[in-house]
């Protein structure tokens, strides 16, 4: 009972390290939101007072117009009766005229300044304001896998413990668990969180390259931005995936697959990975439906990441007494006479088919790719 409760302690502790994870990466994001919309109001109130003083400088512009005018008039005037005139009267309406030109001048001048600036405030607040929404989509990203971070995997819990008290898996099944549960807490962390801290980076970095570089680069900046906050996405979604499909308690094993293998298609671009249901599509009890998901997904993970390969072959039958699945791919394959030091992979995949009171077997030669076939009866 002892040894139990430890586990289930250690699968909390990892738990909330990962909540802690993402819950700093929230907040983090959030003060990025909360900085942008404070930039975009002091913005907005320097625009609103270039917009003032532009509208006097026009009437400014406008009276001195009218006031060069009138003096050019005075100094034709002065030019063509010149006798008429002292010499200080020409020499007043002569500095008169040139005053009122300068005066023009830089009232021009003035306006076209503050146009540049106008236009270049218009582009910042933009471009924050775009950053405010994706910094809001990963903000609400983000509290999705809380959610699940904060149930499901709360669930997993619960039910590692039933299954504890059950049966007792021994230590290589238990390391593989906490290997398993490792894994998923660095991949949170070395994946997502990562990426997120960037976003700060980031969004400052195109800000800054648009004011020293131009248009051009700030918006190939932005563009590998997005691609950046899509490989968080995706990172999450298989996170989520890896720790209970929604789906899979909804809609059953069978559309869940279809579903799931389609997603890893998508992301795999280079890959081809077929389903073929040839049996019932039909419910299974809870704990049939989760022990074998698992088993195909981790069959699945394992073509791609270990043996490189493009395409894979998922068949299952469900009949009245047992099902069937076979996962085959084209992949560099491996020796299943040799044991790879510190990996229970395959003994985590067999204890789970033995929970079942099934069987799972592997075959496989280098250069040649890998078959896993699982076979699990079907009780009364």
């Amino acid at each position: 009972m002892k040894m139990m409760q430890m586990n289930i302690k250690s699968i909390d502790e990892i738990r909330e390290e990962m909540l802690d994870t993402v819950t700093v990466s929230k907040s983090d994001i959030f003060r990025i939101s909360e900085q942008c919309r404070q930039d975009y109001d002091n913005i907005t109130n320097e625009l609103a007072s270039i917009k003032q003083v532009m509208v006097k400088l026009n009437e400014e512009g406008t009276q001195l117009e009218e006031l060069v005018k009138a003096a050019r008039h005075k100094l034709s005037e002065v030019s063509m009766n010149f006798k008429k005139y002292s010499e200080e009267e020409v020499r007043e309406a002569y500095e008169k005229a040139h005053q009122l030109q300068m005066d023009l001048s830089i009232n021009l001048q003035y306006k076209k300044q503050l146009l540049e600036k106008r236009d270049e405030l218009e582009r910042r607040l933009n471009s924050i304001h775009q950053t405010i929404e994706r910094a809001e989509q990963l903000i609400s990203q983000i509290s999705v896998v809380m959610n699940y971070l904060q149930s499901d995997l709360k669930q997993f819990g619960e039910a590692f413990e039933t299954a504890k008290a059950k049966q007792d898996l021994g230590l290589k099944v238990i390391e593989a668990q906490e290997e398993e549960r490792k894994r998923l807490s660095r991949d949170i962390h070395d994946g997502p969180a990562q990426m997120l801290a960037n976003v700060i980076v980031r969004s400052d970095l195109v800000e800054r390259v648009y004011r020293e570089r131009g248009g051009d680069e700030a918006l190939a900046e932005i563009q590998s931005f997005k691609k950046m906050v899509r490989s968080a996405l995706y990172e999450v979604r298989r996170i989520i995936y890896d720790l209970r499909p929604m789906a899979l308690d909804d809609l059953g094993l069978v559309p869940t697959l279809r579903k799931y293998l389609r997603t890893i298609e998508e992301y795999h671009n280079n890959s081809s990975i077929e389903f073929e249901n040839i049996g019932q599509e039909r419910r299974l009890p809870a704990k049939y439906e989760v022990a074998l998901f698992r088993l195909i997904q981790e069959s699945v993970q394992n073509s791609l990441k270990h043996a490189n390969a493009c395409q894979i072959k998922v068949k299952l039958e469900i009949t009245n007494t047992t099902v069937n699945v076979l996962i085959k791919d084209n992949g560099i394959g491996f020796d299943t006479s040799k044991k790879k030091e510190g990996s229970f992979g395959m003994i985590g995949m067999r204890e789970r088919a033995e929970l079942l009171e099934g069987k799972i077997t592997f075959d496989s030669k280098i250069g040649k790719g890998t078959s896993v076939h699982i076979q699990v009866p079907l009780s009364s």
